[in-house]
């Protein structure tokens, strides 16, 4: 007995929405995603508002994150939220840490083996590597590569100005974070 003409179709559309559904899971685990970035840790690079970017997780996958990459990854403080903010420390990169307040003295911080240290673009309004420490690698879940919101500003992602990359050699009485 054949089947309905419409039995057809249901089953026919079936099969094109799950293999949608499959090609869009696995770009979405895979390769890239679109995430919001909101709040004023990375402001002026993104606006307080929010702006929407890409995120690409191959430089994860493949050790190829850098100083000065913008990067989205877990909140260490709240494993539920995740965080936007630039790498100023790399893997055995000693990171000076700026005072946030006059009395205070310049700090430094080896980075080590596994971790990376992550500040936001806005020193003053930012919760980052400087409260928190440096986070592990493995907390990383990709490279914001691309500004696709709002229209005015889409792009690829500005590197930062390089006074806010503070690596140095290891001075003396370096704290192992």
């Amino acid at each position: 007995m054949p089947k309905p003409s419409w039995l057809t179709e249901i089953i026919t559309q079936g099969t094109l929405i799950a293999q949608f559904s499959c090609v869009l899971h696995c770009v979405h685990e895979y390769i890239c995603d679109v995430t919001l970035c909101v709040g004023p840790s990375m402001y002026p690079t993104f606006n307080i508002q929010g702006d929407l970017v890409l995120v690409e997780y191959q430089s994860v996958r493949n050790d190829r994150l850098r100083v000065g990459d913008v990067v989205v990854a877990r909140s260490p403080t709240n494993p539920k939220q995740a965080v936007c903010k630039r790498i100023t420390g790399m893997p055995g990169d000693v990171v000076e840490v700026a005072p946030q307040y006059d009395f205070q003295p310049v700090r430094h911080h080896l980075v080590p083996r596994g971790h990376v240290w992550l500040q936001g673009d806005n020193l003053a309004n930012s919760t980052d590597s400087r409260t928190y420490g440096p986070i592990p690698l493995a907390l990383v879940r990709g490279k914001v590569f691309y500004k696709i919101w709002p229209l005015s500003d889409v792009g690829p992602i500005r590197p930062p100005p390089a006074a806010r990359l503070s690596i140095s050699p290891s001075p003396p009485g370096c704290a192992a974070a």
